[in-house]
């Protein structure tokens, strides 16, 4: 499967063309970086630390689209929303990791999964995503006595709160209890707040340092609390299930599709 990164200058996009090459049926196609990026017609290989691969990064992906089968993607809001208006005239696989989507660009991105095939998450790894089933059920088998709070941490250059992670377990956890998260999640707590309301879902961000990302979900009772914590180590983790979700995206119809169904989860 020929696969593009975009971004491919970042952090998250030189390990995602590591994995990719390193990953048995897939192989690296291209790489899109904005215009004026310094690292146009850089090779995407010596950029990773992988030696010469002869794949330049391009900052034209309209002609890029048209020779790949799938493009994986954790870049910024703007950028992806105007790339899945290519992808989906494309027809290809769209892997989107990009956090901080409003309302407004879900529903493009579920127009443009009319003709695509995308797979988007707020995280792509295992671990997470069985962590977002645990909440589930969790929070379906404890009453609104459990006040539910959502702890996140991570490097100081995130640019987006709540992290994308801690959304997908917010929503995880509101449709355990069937709520509406929108309707009953806290963000932030300031001044004289007042009592906690009951069935309130809270939010805190942390951010410092080279924290990769820490999340932790509470069930506080009066009696006990539980906790279900997950702390990455590496980004090989979301890299290496970005690159399953857009293998499994090859021979799927045209979708929006999340990482519960790429792992098998329901």
């Amino acid at each position: 499967m020929k696969l593009a990164i975009a971004g491919a200058a970042g952090r998250m996009g030189r390990v995602l063309t590591r994995i990719v090459h390193e990953t048995p049926g897939a192989e690296i196609a291209g790489g899109i970086e904005p215009k004026g990026s310094p690292h146009v017609g850089t090779d995407m290989g010596q950029l990773a630390g992988l030696g010469q691969l002869d794949v330049a990064i391009t900052d034209d992906p309209l002609q890029l689209l048209t020779h790949i089968d799938g493009i994986i993607d954790f870049t910024v809001p703007a950028a992806t929303l105007a790339l899945v208006e290519l992808t989906a005239q494309a027809r290809i696989v769209h892997v989107i990791g990009t956090t901080g989507i409003d309302e407004a660009g879900d529903a493009r991105i579920k127009a443009a999964a009319r003709h695509a095939r995308i797979i988007k998450s707020g995280n792509m790894c295992l671990g997470i995503n069985l962590l977002a089933s645990l909440v589930r059920q969790a929070a379906a088998k404890l009453g609104e006595d459990y006040d539910i709070e959502i702890l996140e941490m991570h490097h100081k250059h995130k640019i987006d709160a709540p992290s994308g992670t801690a959304l997908l377990l917010g929503q995880a956890a509101a449709e355990g209890r069937g709520i509406d998260l929108a309707q009953r999640s806290v963000r932030s707590r300031d001044g004289h707040t007042g009592a906690r309301q009951a069935g309130d879902i809270g939010f805190a961000t942390l951010r410092g340092g080279s924290v990769i990302g820490d999340h932790t979900v509470m069930f506080a009772g009066e009696t006990e609390r539980i906790e279900l914590t997950h702390k990455a180590s590496s980004r090989d983790m979301f890299a290496k299930g970005a690159v399953k979700a857009a293998l499994w995206g090859f021979d799927k119809n045209p979708g929006l599709y999340s990482m519960t169904d790429v792992l098998g989860l329901e």
